[in-house]
């Protein structure tokens, strides 16, 4: 297939190859359909209406998002049915979440007390309602309730509450221990006469896994949509399916074995490789696979290339599969978007310009 000229681009920028983004949304829905399961996208890796729409068309319950911002964009976009998977704490946030409820099928989480009545109180304030789903740890060590027990408490408590109707529970990542867990909150939750409607679990890492011995009814996933070199690592998008590339010029050559490029911190994140220990660097030079980039300033990418037989040189552009794909899109106001060679043209990251 012919690929993008890359000549003239005025780096650095993304550059997102749309027959790729299908191809992996395919076989995402694909893969949730054959196993009955509903699947809900997490916008928070592209941030783009015209890829959520694509997700959607394609068999998507929903989506989600990680900020109200997200959902606001993403609602006045059209989309109706939308699930904020992070604590929404503060009475501004609340008022803007209860404005939402209104106009979309909204839900979202919380995993504690307090959470729980703020966004009971606020949705009820502007006459909203929005499903609520109990935030579980299952392992991670991040937010969420602690036991199944909590959980059980939680989930009565937003039940009996003005503006929220007890939804299900979700949880981050599905790990070894995810169905155990969650089981014995859905046995505690039921004995209190309540229905648990969904079980959302998540992550691209472990997606095309059995989801825990069917306990998880609902699959969350943002990152398999483009890739990242976490991804190709991980096994999830192989290299030949990732969608998103960073295109940086070749600006200096001070040493035989050093190349200096025009995408520093402020282009490529500074993340590492999730889950990938063994690799190194700041990204994966896809012309130049035995370069590395092994630091990063503002504006500078500093590459060793001594291992490159035909090293790069000053004024070449070349292709960077970034470590994580989510965290690099935020740093950039558009995109890219081709079909092969073919430029469809540049797009606003739309949920990128509000950052809360």
């Amino acid at each position: 297939m012919p690929t993008l000229s890359t000549s003239d681009l005025d780096t650095p920028l993304i550059t997102v190859d749309l027959d790729r983004v299908e191809s992996n949304v395919r076989r995402m829905q694909e893969s949730c359909d054959g196993r009955g399961l509903a699947f809900r996208p997490h916008i928070k890796t592209h941030k783009l209406p015209q890829i959520a729409r694509l997700q959607l068309d394609a068999g998507a319950v929903g989506i989600a998002c990680q900020k109200v911002g997200e959902a606001e964009v993403m609602a006045e976009a059209g989309i109706g049915d939308i699930m904020i998977t992070f604590p929404i704490i503060g009475s501004s946030k609340v008022r803007r979440l209860a404005g939402l409820a209104k106009t979309v099928s909204l839900s979202t989480v919380a995993d504690s007390t307090a959470g729980v009545r703020g966004l009971s109180a606020g949705l009820a304030a502007e006459g909203a309602t929005a499903g609520l789903l109990v935030e579980c740890d299952t392992g991670f060590g991040r937010t969420g309730v602690q036991t199944p027990a909590q959980a059980a408490e939680l989930a009565q408590l937003a039940d009996g509450l003005p503006g929220l109707r007890f939804a299900g529970l979700m949880t981050y990542p599905t790990l070894a221990g995810t169905a155990e867990w969650i089981a014995r909150a859905r046995g505690l939750i039921e004995g209190r006469g309540l229905a648990v409607e969904r079980v959302s679990g998540g992550g691209t890492p472990t997606a095309f896994a059995g989801l825990e011995g069917g306990q998880v009814t609902e699959l969350r996933a943002g990152t398999y949509v483009y890739g990242d070199r976490a991804c190709v690592a991980n096994g999830t998008v192989p290299l030949e399916a990732n969608a998103l590339l960073v295109r940086a010029t070749v600006v200096s050559r001070p040493t035989a074995g050093r190349a200096i490029l025009d995408a520093g911190s402020k282009a490529l994140t500074s993340d590492l490789p999730a889950g990938a220990e063994r690799l190194t660097g700041y990204g994966m030079l896809l012309e130049h696979p035995q370069a590395e980039i092994y630091g990063l300033s503002e504006e500078h990418g500093h590459v060793d290339v001594s291992r490159c037989p035909a090293p790069p040189e000053i004024g070449d552009v070349v292709s960077i599969v970034p470590n994580h794909a989510c965290a690099t899109v935020n740093l950039y106001d558009t995109v890219l978007v081709h079909r092969g060679a073919a430029r469809v043209g540049v797009w606003p990251v739309a949920a990128r310009g509000r950052m809360a």
